[in-house]
């Protein structure tokens, strides 16, 4: 992979350096982290275009084992935690005005959710502990250590299908799918770690059952962190920042929701036999190759390939030129999955047009 690209993935560090310089700017400058990803990233994928190149299959296995890629999302897992602090202590002890603060609570989750979901996500599927361990904690900043569970035993397992609570419907706006994957994922970990459980002889209800943890640590993180900073900040600050804590975690996870509508809209796979669908290949994600967004999100976009081949790192991540194409990346599928009928009216539209392109029967 050329240098440009590889130093394209530390682009993602643009976004907190935004929160964190409108903060200290002040004023209406809080909205900048905001204005830059759904303003200024579609326009620059807009001009800038098409990403067709893929790491050639002769170099996948070396590109793959480069630890320059890991390192990347190393450091942004330290990062987010030292951000996520920083952004804590300052609703303890800085006196913003209405504005600043809805501009600064909106940024926050651009970090944590929109990047730091996306880094977890990615180091979620991977098999090194340590890894595994820095996915769990980047989702414990934001309250969803669930989705360590659901995502790679539920999501990949039925992706596609209506068993499936992350596959959005044909018709349904995202404002029903987020109540829909918000709760039947929560709940589907929780039955995924009691089977896990009952095969190894264990009962659901022992401290092994990692859904208790997931479920309390991030109210532990938060009550702690607010309490401490409480001591330093006056006891007034308690409140404000534990809240601060769980506002910024559900604007995360409803960008990972958000994400989650726009990747998998409409797409079924086939059932083969009662109960039964065809294998997950990469016809079963919507895609968006613009490079810039690709660069801010690790490459999810490409997310037939992903879910087609779930441990691949995202550094060789493929093109797939046949996969589903949405119309743009994104930051730009965001804000109009936010608008149910300009939605409906442009996705409806593709789906149809994929359908008659490949005679499948993939929408409901």
């Amino acid at each position: 992979m050329n240098i440009g690209k590889k130093i394209g993935f530390f682009s993602a560090f643009i976004i907190p350096a935004l929160v964190v310089a409108g903060f200290y700017i002040g004023g209406w400058w809080n909205y900048m982290s905001a204005v830059f990803v759904f303003i200024l990233i579609p326009l620059i994928d807009a001009q800038v275009g098409l990403d067709d190149e893929n790491v050639p299959e002769s170099e996948v296995k070396i590109v793959s084992e480069e630890f320059y890629y890991r390192f990347v999302t190393y450091v942004w897992t330290y990062f987010q935690v030292a951000f996520l602090l920083w952004a804590m202590w300052q609703i303890a002890v800085h006196p913003f005005t209405t504005a600043e603060l809805i501009g600064f609570v909106i940024g926050v989750p651009l970090v944590t959710g929109g990047i730091g979901i996306t880094v977890a996500h990615e180091l979620g599927h991977k098999k090194p502990a340590i890894e595994r361990l820095y996915a769990q904690i980047l989702l414990l900043t934001v309250c969803y250590m669930h989705f360590y569970i659901e995502h790679n035993k539920g999501h990949h397992v039925h992706v596609g299908t209506p068993l499936d609570p992350a596959t959005s419907r044909r018709g349904e706006n995202f404002y029903a799918f987020w109540w829909r994957s918000v709760s039947g994922g929560y709940l589907s970990a929780w039955r995924l770690e009691a089977e896990r459980l009952r095969k190894r002889g264990l009962s659901p209800y022992s401290l092994q059952n990692m859904m208790i943890w997931y479920t309390l640590l991030p109210f532990v993180f938060g009550i702690s962190v607010a309490w401490i900073f409480s001591l330093w900040a006056g006891q007034a600050a308690f409140w404000p920042v534990l809240g601060f804590f769980l506002i910024q975690s559900v604007l995360a996870f409803t960008l990972l929701e958000l994400v989650n509508y726009i990747e998998h809209y409409g797409i079924l796979r086939r059932e083969v036999a009662p109960g039964r669908y065809e294998k997950v290949n990469t016809l079963h994600s919507w895609n968006a190759n613009q490079l810039i967004s690709n660069f801010f999100l690790f490459q999810l976009q490409r997310h037939s390939d992903h879910h087609a081949y779930a441990h691949k790192r995202y550094q060789v991540l493929r093109h797939i030129p046949e996969s589903p194409q949405l119309p743009a990346g994104y930051p730009a599928m965001i804000l109009l999955a936010m608008v149910p009928p300009l939605w409906f009216a442009i996705m409806d539209k593709k789906l149809d047009e994929w359908q008659r392109a490949y005679g499948r029967a993939l929408t409901t």
